[in-house]
C-alpha cells in the first residue's frame, strides 16, 4: 500500500448512526424539516399499538404518515415499507393509506414497487407475503434511464419477521443516493435498524427514532455487510 491509499484510508469518514429512544411523532414534532436527510421507514401495524384500537390505529397510521412527509425537505423522499393486513376477513391495504397522505400533504408518488417477503406462490392467511414500496416527493422527480423493476423477487434478509428486507433497504438508499442530494437516513419507527444498517454500509449516516429500548439497542448494533447480503 503506497503512502496516498494509506492516507485516504486513515482519513475516510466513517458513517454516522444515531438512535434515539423516544416517540416518534413527538421527536419528528420537536425536529421540523429533516434538512439534507430524506425517510426510509415502516410504520407500526395494529398488533404493534393495540392499546389505540383498529380505528384510532388506522387514523394515528395517517397521521403519522402525514408528520413523515412534512418532515421532509424538497431535496428529499419519503420512502414506506408496508405490509398489507386482514382484519375480520378482509384485507387493509396500508399502500393506499399511504397514498392517501401523499395527497393531503401535496406529495407526488414517485413509485410503487412490490416487495416478496415470501416466495412468489406462497399461500398466506393473516399477513401478505408482500410488501408495497412506496416513494413520495415535492419536487424531485427521479431521471427515467435509472428506472428499476417494480416488483422485487425477495426482499432479502430481515433480522425480524416485521422487519424491513436487506435487499429492499439496498434498493430505497440507492434511490436516494442516485436521484438526491441527500445523504442522511431517518427511519423514525427503526425497529431492528435495518434501514439505518444499510444506509451505513452504502456511506450515508443515519438517524433512528423507537420507543422500544430493546429495539434501540439492536438498532444501534446491526451491521450489514453488503458482499453477504446483497446478493
Amino acid at each position: 500500500m503506497d503512502d496516498t491509499t494509506a492516507d485516504l484510508i486513515k482519513h475516510a469518514r466513517v458513517p454516522e448512526r444515531t438512535v434515539h429512544h423516544a416517540d416518534a411523532l413527538a421527536w419528528l414534532r420537536d425536529r421540523g424539516v429533516l434538512r439534507g436527510a430524506s425517510v426510509i421507514t415502516s410504520l407500526p401495524d395494529v398488533s404493534e399499538v393495540p392499546a389505540l384500537g383498529f380505528e384510532g390505529w388506522r387514523a394515528w397510521f395517517q397521521d403519522a404518515a402525514e408528520l413523515i412527509m412534512a418532515a421532509v425537505p424538497p431535496e428529499g423522499i419519503a420512502m414506506f415499507f408496508q405490509s398489507d393486513i386482514k382484519r375480520d376477513g378482509l384485507w387493509l391495504d396500508k399502500g393506499a393509506l399511504v397514498i392517501g397522505a401523499a395527497g393531503r400533504t401535496g406529495m407526488g408518488m414517485l413509485f410503487h414497487k412490490i416487495v416478496c417477503r415470501k416466495p412468489p406462490g406462497t399461500v398466506t392467511y393473516g399477513r401478505a407475503s408482500y410488501s408495497h414500496l412506496l416513494g413520495f416527493a415535492s419536487t424531485l422527480r427521479p431521471s427515467l434511464r435509472r428506472a428499476t423493476a417494480d416488483v422485487l423477487a425477495d426482499a432479502g434478509f430481515m433480522p425480524g419477521s416485521k422487519a424491513m428486507g436487506v435487499k429492499a433497504c439496498i434498493e430505497a438508499c440507492r434511490f436516494v443516493l442516485d436521484e438526491t442530494i441527500t445523504r442522511t437516513i431517518v427511519d423514525p419507527f427503526c425497529g431492528f435498524g435495518t434501514a439505518l444498517a444499510v444506509a451505513n454500509a452504502m456511506g450515508m449516516d443515519a438517524v433512528g427514532v423507537d420507543l422500544s429500548a430493546r429495539m434501540c439497542k439492536r438498532a444501534r448494533m446491526l451491521r450489514i455487510d453488503l458482499g453477504k447480503d446483497r446478493g
